[in-house]
């Protein structure tokens, strides 16, 4: 009888340690925000806000007492809004702890499978052999996870790279997104505060026709349109502020504010045009070279370029293990017990007869191209999306100026004209609450345009920067003049 012993060696130093991860890389991936320091100092270059990633009670308390300095009854203006969105706004936050997956991944890919230890034994208690007749053991290490290593690390380390870049997306998204819900809300209370003052005219000219009709000297068809005028704008008024209300509250939740925190303020009208704004010139390649979901789909197309690169290095073998270790044989002679121990080292590897890695390769060359085709298109969309935010941004802050500077001063020379008119009795009270109506109804048209420049404003840093470049839509001006829909 023969009793065999076949157990596992370690490897070679240089393979040992080509399977660990080095303490730096370590101590980088374990820490809870691993790569958030991109995240916010994108979003303090960009922005001009902070950035924060709440990992713990404490944390979740003492930026509570922040926000809570930043808006309770407080008016907050648009960058408060922001600021304020990018500390409390609860989907962004999961968006940063999805940064933690990314870099655990990171840290599995640079360390190596475990090795396979198989242990067997045979013939217990066997006569004469002592407490075993034999024992079978190997250990067998998955040697092609050593070669490519650097490639799975190297993909890996894209993949946590796109994962920041899209944190950075989320966050540019949650600032655009604030900043369009505070110049929706605002918007709204300035339209119902306009609305308000036209009803006030509307109120005047009601009353007058029904002193008039009690007089005689206006029918009741004349009656019945004022008071008709005066209900439309009635309904109008609620409509408004319902509106603004309604707008807040989608701003409210942006915030991520609940509970004593809702009870903030926003400015009642929108701030003035600017002088000046940003010129054209270089804003597709501003776009090309700062736009993050561009440089997202760039690094898809490496990270697809390094997937093809390995599965065309191990096409042929995919499963190559190193076992080593040594037999002992244990043997019977004339009596005596003796042991001998021999060397062993195996090689194991799959044949490719039947699959011979080509539909892998195919499968792996397809997604490069989709990757490519993927990046090209964004380009163009990208260079078009800049040049229509551009076109929006200008183009709105032309037509607000033209309001504010012709239609408003015409339509106020029309209303003085008109009452020093009625003054001196030349033109009846219907004409000049016509005038004024006229007035308040371009007041509107000019807040309209206004509010479509702020939004357009906010679109420019999406379309440059990322973080969702469509355009906000706009309702027309409420028409005081002849009744209309209320703004939303």
């Amino acid at each position: 009888m023969r009793a065999k012993s076949k157990i596992g060696l370690t490897l070679s130093a240089a393979l040992v340690l080509s399977a660990c991860a080095t303490p730096e890389q370590k101590a980088r991936l374990a820490d809870p925000r691993a790569g958030f320091g991109a995240v916010s100092g994108s979003a303090k270059s960009i922005l001009r806000k902070d950035a924060v990633m709440l990992m713990s009670a404490q944390d979740i308390e003492a930026n509570a007492k922040r926000v809570h300095a930043l808006v309770h009854k407080k008016t907050i203006s648009a960058d408060t809004a922001v600021q304020v969105a990018l500390l409390n706004n609860r989907g962004l936050q999961a968006s940063y702890a999805e940064l933690g997956v990314s870099s655990a991944d990171v840290w599995q890919s640079i360390m190596q499978p475990n090795p396979v230890v198989s242990l067997g034994v045979l013939g217990i208690n066997a006569d004469g052999l002592g407490a075993y007749r034999a024992i079978e053991g190997m250990i067998a290490f998955n040697l092609l996870s050593v070669f490519t290593q650097p490639d799975r690390t190297k993909l890996a380390e894209l993949r946590f790279t796109q994962a920041q870049l899209r944190a950075v997306e989320d966050t540019l998204r949650v600032a655009v997104e604030t900043r369009r819900a505070w110049v929706d809300a605002v918007a709204g209370f300035e339209a119902a505060g306009l609305v308000r003052e036209a009803q006030s005219t509307a109120d005047a000219g009601s009353e007058l026709a029904a002193r008039l009709g009690d007089t005689g000297f206006l029918n009741k068809a004349d009656q019945a349109r004022e008071h008709a005028f005066y209900a439309e704008l009635t309904a109008q008024r609620a409509q408004a502020k319902l509106d603004a209300q309604l707008a807040k509250e989608a701003l409210t939740r942006q915030l991520g504010l609940w509970g004593t925190e809702v009870d903030y303020y926003v400015p009642n009208n929108l701030p003035r045009l600017p002088g000046n704004i940003r010129s054209r010139s270089g804003v597709e390649t501003e776009a090309l070279k700062a736009r993050v979901d561009l440089a997202i789909a760039k690094l898809e197309l490496q990270a697809n370029a390094q997937a093809r690169g390995m599965e065309n290095a191990t096409r042929f073998v995919t499963d190559l293990e190193l076992i080593a270790g040594f037999e002992t044989e244990r043997e019977l002679e004339d009596g005596v017990r003796k042991t001998r121990t021999t060397p062993q080292i195996e090689l194991e590897f799959a044949i490719p007869i039947f699959d011979s890695g080509k539909a892998r390769l195919k499968r792996a060359e397809a997604q490069y191209m989709i990757a490519a085709h993927q990046l090209a298109e964004r380009a163009v969309n990208v260079r078009s999306e800049a040049r229509s935010a551009y076109a929006a941004y200008a183009g709105s802050h032309k037509i607000a100026r033209h309001y504010r500077d012709a239609v408003l001063p015409l339509r106020r020379t029309i209303e003085e004209e008109a009452l020093l008119s009625y003054s001196g009795m030349i033109t009846n009270t219907f004409e000049l609450l016509a005038d004024t109506r006229a007035r308040l109804n371009s007041k509107l048209m000019e807040a309209n345009a206004r509010r479509d420049f702020w939004l357009a404003d906010a679109n420019m840093l999406a379309a440059v920067y990322g973080g969702g470049a469509g355009a906000a839509g706009g309702a027309g001006a409420v028409d005081v003049a002849g009744g209309g829909d209320a703004p939303h």
